[in-house]
């Protein structure tokens, strides 16, 4: 099987380890105003409508975060 492997990088405030699961859950969120339903949306579509995956693959508190996005090609 071949996939598909797509990168999305930010330069935010990054995301520590433990929270590497918990940002994907809906309503958690770092920020002062949001709902945190951005990134639970983005593994639901990903996961039901693609059979993909998407996680986190590094972040750097105070740096920034890469997500990876793994497709069936």
């Amino acid at each position: 099987t071949q996939f598909v492997y797509l990168d999305i990088k930010d330069t935010g405030k990054g995301i520590s380890k433990k929270n590497y699961k918990r940002v994907f859950q809906p309503g958690f969120t770092t920020k002062e105003r949001g709902w945190g339903l951005g990134l639970s949306l983005c593994k639901r579509i990903v996961e039901n409508y693609h059979q993909g995956k998407v996680f986190v693959k590094n972040s750097e508190v105070g740096k920034g975060t890469t997500f990876r996005i793994v497709l069936n090609k």
